[in-house]
């Protein structure tokens, strides 16, 4: 019996790799079962990932075109005032030229009369 309790070493690193060996068994991960559905699964997560890049690149594409819409009429009103501003202005020259000539009318309307009262 003592016999039987006295082990060797060779006897205790046998006994402790096999256990090392049933430890990393029970971890090692078991095979899975395959899902009949994983592929359909698959296919729907896909087709909705796709759905949703669709959806959300026409959402930046209608930001992108709302952008470039109201950057072109923030120009066309600026264009307008400047056009705008520009007829007044023409519109002031063409009063003061007018004003003028009217001057120079009466000026040489004056200096005729004037000649025309020496004679």
């Amino acid at each position: 019996m003592n016999q039987d309790e006295r082990t060797g070493f060779t006897e205790r690193l046998k006994t402790a790799a096999e256990a090392k060996k049933a430890l990393l068994a029970k971890m090692k991960p078991k095979a899975a079962v395959s899902d009949p559905q994983f592929a359909e699964r698959a296919a729907l997560r896909e087709a909705e990932l796709e759905r949703v890049r669709q959806e959300r690149l026409a959402a930046k594409e209608a930001k992108k075109q709302a952008a470039a819409e109201a950057e072109e009429a923030a120009r066309l009103a600026e264009e307008a005032l400047a056009a705008e501003a520009l007829d007044a202005k023409r519109g002031e020259r063409k009063a003061r030229k007018a004003l003028t000539k009217a001057e120079q009318k009466e000026a040489r309307d004056r200096r005729y009369a004037a000649r025309k009262a020496r004679q």
